[in-house]
């Protein structure tokens, strides 16, 4: 379960607003079915997409600007980032990561509450040039040893269909971000919504707007993005796993 320390929480526009249609070098904001959203995509063979959760020394990044200025000072730039899995209270992951300092949990196939343990959860993982999203207890069986991967749940699209306890009539509204990824594992889109939405909503997004087979859910509340070519560059909580993009 992730926290919600919402105390430098975003500003987010009502629900019937929609966001002008802008985009970034590889950002977009969109709206689907009149909610506004963001949108960041990549090339799982060609840009180089990591996660991320402690330096060298083992310090937590916590917050964006850590991590960028950690990448700075080894000449990379941080061009996208966003909140990548859910964490404990301490902001250790609640399921499997393995980030750039190695690997800090592993596969958590446990029952329990929350929207992590709604299975099925998955797995996002990146490797020789691929990208996917595994079910989590598939991700086991398939042997993988990918170079990044980040667990976490519920899965929001399987095999293209909207996971089945995501309720089309529901109503519980939060912020939400995922990521979803192509049949052919090349194309990975980042997604955070720019207002409060359904579970429903959010994994239409996916399936019926980005047309992708497999999403997963990152997390809710504590949600945010840096984009700084869209000049967003979103303050918060400090939080565990980071997914982000370097040149």
């Amino acid at each position: 379960m992730s926290i919600a320390l919402l105390a430098a929480a975003v500003t987010l526009p009502a629900c019937d607003v929609a966001l002008p249609e802008e985009s970034g070098d590889y950002c977009r904001s969109i709206t689907f079915r009149s909610l506004p959203y963001t949108v960041c995509t990549f090339r799982a063979d060609r840009d180089d997409i990591r996660l991320f959760y402690a330096d060298a020394g083992d310090g937590q990044y916590l917050q964006f600007s850590a991590l960028a200025d950690t990448l700075e000072a080894r000449g990379e730039t941080l061009v996208f980032a966003m909140n990548g899995g859910m964490y404990h209270e301490g902001r250790q992951p609640v399921g499997y990561l393995r980030a750039e300092d190695g690997d800090r949990a592993s596969v958590n196939t446990n029952e329990g509450p929350g929207n992590f343990h709604m299975k099925p959860n998955g797995v996002f993982w990146l490797e020789s040039g691929r990208a996917g999203i595994s079910v989590s207890e598939t991700y086991l069986e398939e042997g993988r040893d990918p170079e990044y991967a980040t667990q976490s749940g519920p899965m929001l699209v399987i095999d293209g269909d909207i996971h089945p306890a995501l309720n089309p009539d529901g109503t519980s509204r939060k912020r939400r971000n995922g990521v979803g990824v192509s049949a052919d594992g090349r194309t990975v889109h980042f997604a955070i919504s720019d207002t409060l939405v359904t579970f429903h909503d959010f994994a239409s997004l996916f399936r019926d707007r980005l047309e992708v087979p497999d999403a997963l859910f990152l997390d809710g509340q504590v949600s945010r993005i840096y984009a700084p070519a869209m000049s967003r560059d979103e303050q918060g909580a400090d939080m565990g796993p980071i997914v982000g993009v370097v040149e």
